[in-house]
């Protein structure tokens, strides 16, 4: 009970600030969104529409209050709005009761608009430092308090999120931790405090030994994955490598030997009745597709024996397991070409972006941050690829801050356009003509460049 208090009390100052200043709002919703600390007390929290109460009192801070916002359409945004827009059109003519399919929508209407104003109020640094941080202290809690978990207990349990949260499974916290790992990177480089650094190098290891203690299998396909990927991607190829390669082993030789029979088990998917179910419900999620190319079946089409038993009369329902089969089942080929288009478009304008930054210190922070949050899309496009994970807030959270940073990057003046005094003293003087004149050629390079 004293718990619930504290946390609603927690909420009411985030609520009253979030009027005055709207980004304490955003830290309420994405707190209450991400980390779900509602679910770990007992009384009336648990049951309060904490975020969409967070998220209201955001809205009416930004119509009061002349916040800073700089809502700027892009191909990410556009794509987001196309997103609802075939969700919506997917739900009016979803198969599924409507007790089942509004719900959902509702939801996914309510995070990817609110996404969408969190987007327009990132404009510079300090505020897309303050959301990766909640990002990764949110998610990050279950990483340290999992790896932590499975050290005590020498990995002979499985490590769950919270429960009645989109990670209270095993297999999706999995995803989720790998998902903000890279974000804890980020933290660990960027940071000029070494005590920082220290605790994310820390945290980052805790948190791999827990993505290791769910024993989740496609979590362990996206670890290797992202780690082969970062690996890649990093400039010291040696040194990142022997790290990871550590981390890995450390992380592998905790656990006990039912979790390498687990892990050995996806050399032989064939023979694992998980693996069969799954490949058997994407077969079926793919058939309700092409029944309906241009809608789907709505919302939880899978999981609704009416809608299942209509193209499959005796088969069992269940989650999709899979983000693609999951959109495609769910909202037609029309929703899941909006969603590949909108990674496409995403990791573009993350080449684009790294390209502007080069040779910038001053922008040195946008450049790594595109750079982990392509290693988190990687980690989440494979884990999910197992997951029902379709319209997880993280993923369109992280894409819709790499739109933002393409509009903080717009508004700096591009760096071959700008000569600073000291470049130009250290320019040699040009020689002079006859008569004391400037080359021609010289005088319209300086006054071009």
């Amino acid at each position: 009970m004293l718990h619930s208090l504290i946390l609603l009390g927690f909420l009411v100052s985030l609520v009253v600030l979030a009027i005055i200043r709207p980004m304490a709002g955003v830290v309420a919703f994405e707190c209450f969104t991400f980390m779900s600390p509602q679910q770990e007390t007992y009384g009336m929290t648990g049951a309060l529409p904490v975020a969409l109460i967070a998220g209201v009192a955001t809205v009416v801070g930004c119509i009061v209050n002349r916040e800073p916002k700089s809502f700027q359409p892009n191909s990410i945004t556009v794509l987001v709005i196309l997103f609802i827009a075939q969700a919506t059109i997917s739900t009016i003519f979803a198969m599924a009761p409507s007790s089942i399919v509004l719900p959902v929508y509702t939801d996914l209407l309510k995070s990817l608009g609110f996404l969408i104003l969190v987007a327009a109020l990132l404009t510079n640094r300090q505020r897309v430092h303050a959301l990766v941080w909640l990002i990764v202290l949110a998610i990050g809690y279950y990483g340290v308090k999992g790896g932590l978990f499975t050290i005590l207990t020498g990995g002979g349990d499985h490590v769950y999120g919270p429960p009645n949260s989109v990670l209270a499974d095993n297999n999706q916290l999995a995803v989720a931790l790998l998902t903000v790992l890279p974000l804890m990177n980020y933290l660990r480089v960027i940071s000029a405090h070494r005590i920082v650094r220290i605790g994310m190098t820390i945290a980052m290891m805790l948190t791999v030994i827990a993505v290791v203690g769910t024993y989740s299998r496609g979590g362990f396909l996206a670890l290797g994955a992202m780690s082969a990927f970062l690996w890649w991607n990093s400039k010291g190829k040696v040194k990142s490598g022997v790290l990871i390669a550590i981390g890995l082993v450390v992380a592998i030789s905790i656990m006990p030997s039912q979790w390498t029979e687990r892990m050995y088990s996806i050399q032989h998917y064939q023979k694992d009745a998980s693996a069969d179910d799954r490949l058997t419900v994407w077969r079926q999620a793919f058939g309700i597709a092409m029944a309906n190319p241009l809608t789907g079946g709505g919302f939880k089409a899978t999981a609704t024996p009416s809608v299942i038993h209509r193209y499959y009369p005796g088969a069992h329902q269940r989650a999709t397991h899979s983000i693609w089969f999951q959109l495609v089942s769910q909202g037609g080929f029309p929703m899941l070409g909006i969603f590949i288009a909108l990674i496409i478009a995403t990791v573009i304008k993350l080449h684009r972006i790294r390209w502007r930054t080069r040779g910038d210190p001053s922008l040195r922070w946008i450049d790594e941050l595109c750079r982990m949050i392509e290693v988190s899309m990687i980690a989440f496009l494979v884990g999910g690829s197992f997951l029902s994970l379709g319209y997880y807030s993280l993923i369109y959270t992280l894409l819709l801050t790499v739109g933002a940073l393409g509009a903080i990057v717009a508004r700096v003046p591009a760096r071959s356009a700008v000569r600073t005094t000291r470049d130009l003293a250290r320019r040699p003087a040009p020689r002079a003509q006859p008569g004391g004149m400037m080359p021609s050629w010289r005088l319209r390079r300086d006054i071009q460049g």
